[in-house]
């Protein structure tokens, strides 16, 4: 059994509307989604028209830098619609879907018989290569570079997260053949990242690769934190992350030769009458997940998360690697007294509120500010709760002055998003952490490229 890394940096929010674990019925969805604005850093140009029919598999659209990543409709169906924003901008490609879904078969095959060409060649014509993410920037994998490492974290600590041991039940086989298919694309390791509070599922001993345990608060099970306690990303270094659940469908691929973009989604929080888990194909709409079974009330729909989720309508659609709906008050009602009045139901990391002596009392929180951006100060409250050793300030600061020597030097190259989203959570003055965030990415992804 390897050691346990203990994630001393962070803070688990513990909200009402944890999911039972059971697999709950709801009726299948009509229409899909495939959004552009879940790959940052790519230009989309369309392979599709509206009232096409697609198997699922069919390339929806393309990265016009990167004309061999492709991205595979999750179903079958008619394009029913391409959604357009400012300047003709894609917001959507929407597919009415088939009622039995028929795929595009690539043919099944053992990873372990092919080369590393073979591999990425099959994931890249069935479209399921936007499921291979990198790091720097957190932006879809170059198929043309070899990674240093390839990590899986094989646990998820946000709040109201899926249970990764039940999530992988029953489809060990696919996990254990989409992680051999990983193995072919590295000269170095896959890197999985267990939970060091429990004793790993069978599902993740997988020969030849390398397990870590971490034990802490979220963000524990970031691959970013996991990757920085053991091997941190160097200038020059490209590290490959994957999701448990895009693992599953990568051995899918190789064992029957479809892009089965099916996954275990968690619909959970306060707002929800019964939160339970469902088995939805990717890009679903959610209206037929949430009728019938949420308050109502005015609440807040997030695909993912509430730290590093996306506020979607209640017949809005899931996003490409989110594994969870969340459903919470919306607030914005006035407080009386605001910050002054005793109130057991609110979230702080300092002792100024009485909660910190109730440390599993689960909170029905909603998705009031209480405040707007004020003057960026130094108070300390980031370093709490981020378990990098970097400056989270500095780096920030040098973003928003776009120093690109000083954001290199602060160690922009190992951080995404999700690793700050506590710093957003915790900040005094408000500040737009991750969106700055992205924006240096981004700034270092067109001046440097990747």
């Amino acid at each position: 059994m390897s050691e346990v890394i203990k994630i001393k940096k962070g803070v688990d929010i513990k909200l009402q509307g944890e999911a039972e674990k059971i697999y709950a019925s709801a009726d299948t969805p009509s229409t899909y989604a495939l959004k552009p604005s879940d790959f940052p850093g790519i230009r989309m140009k369309l392979k599709v028209k509206e009232g096409d029919e697609v198997l699922a598999g069919d390339p929806i659209f393309f990265n016009k830098n990167r004309e061999s990543v492709t991205f595979g409709a999750p179903v079958s169906g008619e394009i029913a619609e391409v959604v357009r924003g400012e300047k003709r901008r894609i917001l959507e490609v929407r597919i009415l879907a088939d009622k039995e879904i028929r795929y595009r078969d690539y043919g099944a095959a053992d990873p372990t018989s092919l080369s590393r060409d073979e591999v990425k060649g099959k994931i890249l014509e069935a479209g399921m290569w936007p499921l291979i993410k990198q790091r720097p920037y957190n932006i879809i994998a170059n198929p043309d570079r070899v990674p240093r490492d390839i990590w899986v974290s094989c646990f998820d600590s946000a709040p109201l997260a899926a249970d990764a041991d039940f999530v992988v039940h029953g489809q060990e086989e696919e996990f254990q053949t989409g992680i051999k298919a990983l193995m072919q694309l590295t000269d170095g390791k896959v890197h999985l990242g267990l939970d060091g509070k429990t004793n790993p599922s069978e599902a993740f001993k997988v020969n030849g690769t390398v397990m870590h345990r971490f034990n802490g608060p979220h963000p524990a099970g970031n691959p970013g934190v996991q990757i920085h306690a053991v091997a941190p990303i160097n200038k020059g270094e490209t590290v490959w992350t994957v999701g448990m659940q895009e693992v599953i469908m990568l051995g899918r691929l190789f064992k029957s030769g479809k892009f089965d973009a099916q996954r275990s989604v968690v619909l959970a929080g306060a707002q929800v009458n019964k939160p339970r888990y469902h088995k939805v194909i990717v890009g679903a709409n959610v209206k037929t997940l949430l009728e019938g079974n949420v308050a109502d009330a005015k609440n807040r729909y997030i695909s993912g998360n509430v730290l590093t989720g996306t506020q979607i309508s209640s017949e809005g659609y899931l996003s490409y690697y989110d594994n969870q709906l969340t459903v919470i008050p919306e607030g914005g009602e006035d407080a009386f007294f605001g910050w002054l009045a005793p109130n057991l139901n609110r979230f702080s990391i300092s002792r100024a509120l009485f909660n910190w002596m109730m440390p599993n009392k689960r909170l029905n929180l909603d998705a009031n500010m209480n405040g707007e951006e004020r003057a960026f100060v130094v108070t300390g409250e980031y370093e709490k709760v981020f378990p990098f050793e970097i400056y989270p300030v500095q780096l920030l600061k040098s973003i928003m002055v776009k120093d690109i020597e000083a954001m290199e030097n602060l160690g922009i190259y190992e951080v995404a998003e999700e690793d700050m989203a506590l710093c957003e959570v915790v900040c005094t003055s408000k500040i737009p952490v991750q969106d700055t965030l992205r924006e240096g990415l981004d700034l270092m992804l067109n001046e440097l490229g990747d």
